[in-house]
């Protein structure tokens, strides 16, 4: 018997239907893990809050989706990481990038490769990234305020990789020509 109940804009809390209402219109369905967010109307508020707020930062549109990717394969969401699969590749990213993301290897740009070392340097020291890892990303022409940002990506996507773990949310039809394990 399932824990956690998978939402309709229907059979969800009130404080959680328009949200819902929300992420359906964007995706043109309503995602599994947003429909089991949606039992905690904080919670998903909460991760859709952080999540938009993410996407207004400085960093380019590829490079958030290296942050939110790395921070998807350490945490192993499968859910996340094909969704942001999906993303890199209407963004035009090139099969490499995308392969080494979900492989946790090291990425051919330099930049880029900064950016994914210094958000497992975030996830890994909780925040407190030692100052030669702060260093080599200021380093990669990266600014503080973009620190910050990465701060941001990481505390929005850790959000929702607890959450789809915990909820056991499902790969959504969707999603599946993105699937993923830890083996990839």
């Amino acid at each position: 018997m399932p824990v956690f109940t998978a939402h309709t804009a229907e059979t969800a809390p009130g404080a959680a239907r328009r949200a819902i209402e929300g992420v359906r219109r964007r995706f043109g369905w309503l995602p599994t893990p947003v429909a089991l967010m949606a039992d905690s109307p904080q919670l998903l508020t909460s991760f859709l809050t952080a999540s938009a707020g993410f996407e207004q930062t400085d960093l380019a549109p590829l490079e958030r989706e290296v942050v939110v990717l790395t921070v998807a394969t350490t945490n192993e969401c499968h859910v996340c990481v094909a969704l942001h699969t999906g993303t890199l590749t209407r963004l035009g990213a090139d099969a490499e990038l995308i392969t080494a993301l979900r492989a946790g290897s090291a990425l051919a740009d330099p930049r880029l490769e900064a950016l994914r070392r210094f958000t497992l340097a975030v996830l890994d020291h909780r925040g407190a990234v030692p100052d030669d890892e702060l260093d080599a990303f200021l380093s990669a022409g990266y600014q503080p305020r973009h620190a910050l940002d990465v701060v941001l990506g990481v505390g929005a996507y850790t959000i929702s990789t607890f959450a789809n773990r915990l909820t056991r949310a499902p790969l959504d039809p969707p999603l599946a020509a993105h699937a993923w394990t830890s083996a990839a």
